[in-house]
């Protein structure tokens, strides 16, 4: 069964807009587009529900219904429990309390081991921790491919390594981490397991239960849904780990890792995202709920994937260019970046002289950039869709490119 995209396209409000037309969005990591039925929550819950939620009166009651709707439906879309899904304002904000649990949590002789392939959210907040004491190891790249071996973290593995931290991919390497395998090699390790799934989620949401691991964090701006970053906590290991939040709510899980306040109306339209995959699922003749979200992930990815071939090709091809990460696209996500030669967000602004919406710059991933070798005063020129990109837009893609590289 193949996606029907231009039923997906009319999900999606931007491509209503006038303002928008004869321009292709490829700059998707950096966000998506929003989903109807996210504005539509949205707009409702600013319009008549903007009250203090979970008052006795019925824009309350209602405001507080939808916010654990939207906690409730993600869950079972993730393969987890309701109280394991927690909302906040980033996943940078996530990731830095969840970091400050760990400090408190991590034993003298122990240590983390982080990459250097990750996104700096997801990389920083642990090095620094080495400043009070908690020490790291580097899982590093190959530098000519971009990618982490398997072997190399089963010798870094050892019974003081408390943490793994990688990303499910990376957000310029693009190649796709075998969370699962990762996942049990560190627990047989006697160590706990923390993903970035930031650069992976909005190409289908993961069944996080079966991946195994103990963390899984991803930005609902990029799944088509409200600026929130949503943290995947296990309960085993959540309420083990010491309360960030405010002490009367140190029982509740999903409220630990939540220092301030939630933002109502936007956890409340998180529901949208929901909504859509349902909406996706039975457009295509499968059902709700959990099935919806492993059906729709496997339709998005062979929609992406056969999009994304030719792109790889034709960079491959190019002796001018050089692709970072993997020229299969059955083995990464439809996000390639690109080293030109030159500098890259002057490239991104002459496509955009041709309607692409692109990217130039480091990513905020410099370091598997450094390790890869690229200049990052060039930095890397990156093109990344999602499923509700068309064929017609990436041959487009490829024509302006041939113009301006």
């Amino acid at each position: 069964m193949d996606l029907d995209n231009a039923w997906v396209r009319a999900q999606f409000p931007a491509f209503d807009q006038t303002s928008l037309q004869g321009h292709a969005f490829f700059e998707n990591a950096g966000g998506s587009y929003p989903c109807r039925q996210v504005v539509d929550r949205l707009c409702r819950f600013y319009t008549e529900r903007k009250v203090q939620p979970y008052a006795p009166y019925e824009a309350s009651r209602i405001a507080g219904e939808e916010m654990d709707e939207a906690r409730s439906r993600l869950a079972e879309m993730l393969g987890v429990a309701d109280q394991e899904v927690s909302f906040g304002p980033s996943t940078t904000q996530n990731t830095y309390v969840l970091a400050q649990a760990v400090r408190q949590w991590i034993k003298p002789g122990q240590h983390i081991i982080v990459t250097n392939q990750d996104h700096e959210a997801n990389s920083g907040p642990w090095r620094r921790l080495a400043d009070q004491g908690v020490p790291f190891r580097e899982w590093q790249i190959n530098p000519q491919t971009g990618e982490l071996g398997l072997d190399d973290l089963a010798n870094m593995l050892d019974e003081r390594t408390a943490l793994v931290v990688f990303p499910h991919c990376s957000n310029v390497v693009g190649a796709i981490n075998d969370v699962a395998a990762i996942t049990e090699m560190a627990h047989a390790a006697g160590a706990r397991v923390c993903v970035d799934g930031v650069a992976y989620a909005p190409h289908g949401f993961p069944d996080v239960g079966a991946l195994g691991c103990d963390v899984y964090l991803f930005s609902a701006y990029k799944t088509y849904g409200p600026h929130q970053g949503i943290m995947v906590i296990r309960e085993a290991w959540g309420m083990e780990l010491p309360n960030q939040g405010h002490y009367f709510n140190g029982d509740s899980l999903y409220k630990r890792f939540t220092p301030a306040g939630p933002d109502h109306a936007q956890v409340a339209a998180s529901a949208g995202m929901a909504d859509y995959i349902d909406a996706l699922s039975a457009h295509h003749g499968g059902e709700s709920g959990a099935q919806a979200a492993r059906l729709s992930h496997d339709l998005m990815r062979a929609h992406e994937v056969a999009l994304l071939q030719p792109v790889l090709d034709y960079a491959s091809a190019k002796n001018a260019i050089r692709l970072i990460g993997p020229g299969d696209a059955n083995r990464r996500s439809p996000t390639v970046a690109l080293e030109i030669g030159r500098n890259a967000e002057e490239a991104a602004a002459e496509l955009a002289a041709h309607g692409i919406m692109a990217g130039g710059g480091d990513f905020y991933a410099q370091r598997p950039l450094q390790a890869c070798d690229v200049d990052l005063d060039n930095g890397v020129l990156r093109v990344s869709f999602v499923h509700y990109t068309s064929k017609q837009e990436v041959d487009g893609l490829l024509e302006a490119l041939d113009q301006v590289l």
